[in-house]
């Protein structure tokens, strides 16, 4: 069973390997102010960056890094894609896990953004979202139009300490834990956790 890479690169907003040092100062943006601020950030700076505007993913992938990674929440997303199995894991194969996991979307998601180089790339924000007073998970929808196309992309997000953090991506009716769940479930089923971590260590390492 091939692990899906090939959904578009809007969708796998990732993370980096190893982590880097978060701030610890709240971010008392909404959700969906956060959401803009981070993903105007992200094509800004891949776009005025001479290396990753000529499709270098070695440089794209370090300003994904550099410049989504504090928005995000992806241990969350890697405990709902690896499902009940999870709770058996221990501290060290869940952060292996959320290491191997985190490296395949940011991979993923450099080398397709830079696919998208060179095409006008506009990115719609919906408004914002409706939220009980006191709620800790929102969806902020946007639009975005490349090459001609365009397509809805929804974001769910979740109120942590520091702030509001990306942790599920919708495209097309696909939510992105959803896709990854159905995946690993094949893998923990015929090799545990340790089998999942080396189908994603060797899926990581391949060329």
């Amino acid at each position: 069973m091939k692990l899906t890479t090939s959904l578009p690169a809007l969708l796998w907003f990732a993370l980096l390997l190893p982590p880097p040092a978060y701030s610890q100062q709240a971010d008392t943006r909404s959700p969906d102010q956060m959401l803009k601020a981070t993903i105007d950030a992200v094509m800004a700076a891949v776009r005025a960056d001479a290396a990753a505007a000529a499709g270098d993913p070695d440089r794209t992938y370090r300003l994904v890094q550099q410049l989504f990674l504090p928005s995000t929440d992806f241990m969350l997303t890697t405990q709902y894609a690896v499902g009940s199995a999870w709770a058996k894991a221990t501290q060290a194969q869940r952060m292996a896990l959320f290491t191997q996991f985190q490296t395949l979307l940011a991979r993923t998601y450099a080398l397709q953004l830079t696919q998208i180089q060179g095409q006008d790339t506009q990115f719609k924000y919906g408004p914002a979202p409706r939220m009980a007073a006191g709620a800790v998970d929102a969806v902020v929808k946007t639009t975005v139009r490349t090459g001609g196309d365009t397509m809805a992309i929804d974001y769910r997000m979740r109120k942590t300490g520091s702030g509001w953090k990306i942790y599920d991506i919708n495209m097309m009716g696909a939510w992105m834990i959803q896709v990854y769940r159905q995946q690993f479930a094949a893998q923990l089923a015929s090799g545990g956790v340790d089998g999942l971590i080396r189908y994603l260590a060797a899926h990581n390492e391949a060329p």
